[in-house]
C-alpha cells in the first residue's frame, strides 16, 4: 500500500540516536553508527521522531509500504519487557536533569532559555495591564482535564472539541482567543498521565454530538502520545469529522 511514513537522510544523520529513543514503537535503530528504518511496518507515520533530530535529517515521504501493524509493535514491546508508569515520573526526574546537563536525555524535557527580549522594553503599559487584567477566560467547562471529564455531557451537544497538550497554555501567549474561544477544552499529558487516552476518547466522539476537533501539541516528540490517541479516537469513532493539528515551538510559536 502507499502511505506516509519517515524517510532518513543519512548523510545528514549523526547518529546520535535520539530518534530511536523518541519512536516508541521500535521502527529505528542505529546500524553502522546511522539512523536506519528497520521495521516499515511498526512505523506509524506520526513522526514522532522529526521534532528530536537536531540535524533536520527525518521527513515524511509517500511511498510504497506495509501498513502499520500495532498488534505486532505491542507484542514487540511486550518481549522487550517495556514498561510505561507514569506514576515514576517523579522519581525519575534527578536522573533525567542529570542526562540534560550531560546533554543526554529525552530531548523534550531539555532544558532551554526561551528568548523574550528585554523585559523592561517589553514590559506592558498601565493601560495594557488595566486591560489584561479584565479579559475574559475562554474555558467553557469543568473539569478539563481528559482524565477528570465524563464520557457524556450537555455541554458536549454541538460541541467543537479542543484537545491541547498541557504545556500549550503557557508556551502560547493566545491559547485562549485563538484556540479556545468556543470550544470544549479538553488537556492531559501523555507522559505525565497513566495509560492512554484512545479509549475515552473514543467514547467521547461516539457518545455525543460533536462536530469539529483540534489538536494543538507541542513540538516535543512526547506530545505524539497525545495527537495519535485523539487521531485514532476519531477513526475508532467512525465518524467523518472536520479536524486539524497544530504544533507549538517552545518559543510560543505556532509551527504548522
Amino acid at each position: 500500500m502507499v502511505r506516509k511514513i519517515i524517510k532518513i537522510d543519512e548523510e545528514k544523520c549523526n547518529g546520535c540516536g535520539i530518534c530511536a529513543s523518541a519512536c516508541h514503537e521500535g521502527a529505528i535503530d542505529i546500524v553502522n553508527g546511522k539512523a536506519k528504518l528497520v521495521r516499515e511496518n511498526f512505523c506509524d507515520g506520526f513522526g514522532d521522531c522529526l521534532p528530536g533530530c537536531p540535524m533536520g535529517a527525518i521527513s515524511f515521504e509517500e511511498r510504497e509500504a506495509p501498513a502499520y501493524d500495532e498488534a505486532a509493535v505491542k507484542e514487540a514491546q511486550e518481549k522487550k519487557g517495556i514498561v510505561k508508569d507514569m506514576h515514576q515520573c517523579e522519581n525519575k526526574m534527578m536522573n533525567e536533569m542529570e542526562q540534560h546537563a550531560a546533554g543526554h536525555g529525552c530531548p523534550g524535557s531539555r532544558f532551554m532559555m526561551l528568548k523574550s527580549g528585554n523585559q523592561e522594553e517589553n514590559a506592558p503599559s498601565q493601560d495594557v495591564i488595566s486591560r489584561m487584567s479584565t479579559h475574559p477566560s475562554r474555558l467553557m467547562q469543568w473539569p478539563c482535564q481528559i482524565k477528570l471529564l465524563p464520557t457524556q455531557a450537555d455541554f458536549y451537544s454541538g460541541a467543537k472539541l479542543l484537545i491541547a497538550a498541557d504545556c500549550t497554555a503557557y508556551a502560547y501567549a493566545n491559547m485562549h482567543e485563538e484556540f479556545m474561544k468556543g470550544k470544549v477544552t479538553m488537556i492531559g499529558c501523555p507522559k505525565l498521565d497513566d495509560g492512554d487516552y484512545t479509549e475515552k476518547l473514543t467514547e467521547i466522539i461516539s457518545n455525543n454530538d460533536i462536530v469539529s476537533v483540534t489538536i494543538v501539541r507541542m513540538e516535543v516528540p512526547c506530545c505524539g502520545g497525545l495527537q495519535r490517541a485523539a487521531e485514532n479516537a476519531i477513526k475508532n469513532s467512525g465518524k467523518f469529522l472536520p479536524w486539524q493539528v497544530i504544533t507549538i515551538s517552545r518559543n510560543g510559536e505556532v509551527l504548522d
